[in-house]
């Protein structure tokens, strides 16, 4: 395994924010990327930008170790898509009220159709999220839409800190790894360093933090835990 590093930096006795990204061209950006892929492969995980069903599947079993609620719960869901996530949520816990955000206009008005019969789930285009138990984003910082990695961790950051305001019980996240295979990296997407992100999170946001990098996924997933 040759470990291909980035650049960027986080310095671990500090726990300020990198410099402020461009949030809304970003955003602009991220939406014309994912409606296109929507409309070139329909609601499918290739449509959302994922390689198949069981890696999909697998992401979210990872995410969903954040929750210790069996029913009665709320969750976000930041860049939700087409609603996949809900889809893979619903069988296995009881009644609870979900809202799923994603900055593409064709991706939650493919949502909105999906899931028209399921009266505890709202769609909503923005990227502000409302407060709940949990937060959940799941594949939202692979893609860095031409930006530096100095950019784009000052834009993962800013994400993280909405996370972390608006989850009274805790959120998780994932993202492409640096410790992936170096001829399978590509330069239009981001790995980050998951020990550098889990010391952000545990000085930061909670001292109850998770990193989950054991799953056969070029990727790793982080829960931060901010009540039993």
């Amino acid at each position: 395994l040759e470990i291909k590093r980035r650049p960027y930096t986080i310095d671990a006795a500090s726990t300020e924010p990198g410099p402020m990204a461009d949030l809304d061209t970003i955003h602009a950006d991220l939406a014309s990327f994912h409606s296109d892929k929507l409309a070139e492969f329909g609601v499918n995980p290739k449509g959302a930008g994922w390689n198949g069903e069981p890696a999909q599947a697998t992401r979210f079993e990872q995410l969903a170790g954040l929750i210790r609620h069996e029913s009665g719960f709320s969750l976000n869901d930041l860049g939700c898509g087409y609603g996949a996530l809900l889809d893979w949520l619903r069988p296995r816990f009881g009644a609870f009220d979900y809202t799923g955000y994603d900055v593409s206009d064709a991706m939650i008005e493919a949502a909105r159709a999906r899931h028209a019969g399921d009266d505890r789930a709202r769609f909503v285009l923005s990227s502000e999220l409302q407060p709940a138990d949990y937060s959940i984003a799941s594949g939202i910082f692979s893609l860095r839409v031409g930006r530096s990695d100095e950019e784009w961790m000052a834009y993962v950051e800013s994400v993280l800190d909405g996370l972390d305001r608006n989850s009274r019980h805790g959120f998780a996240f994932n993202s492409l790894t640096i410790y992936s295979d170096a001829e399978k990296m590509r330069d239009e997407l981001f790995y980050a360093d998951p020990c550098r992100l889990f010391d952000l999170c545990k000085r930061r946001y909670s001292r109850n933090v998770a990193l989950l990098h054991d799953y056969e996924l070029y990727d790793f997933t982080i829960l931060v835990r901010k009540s039993p």
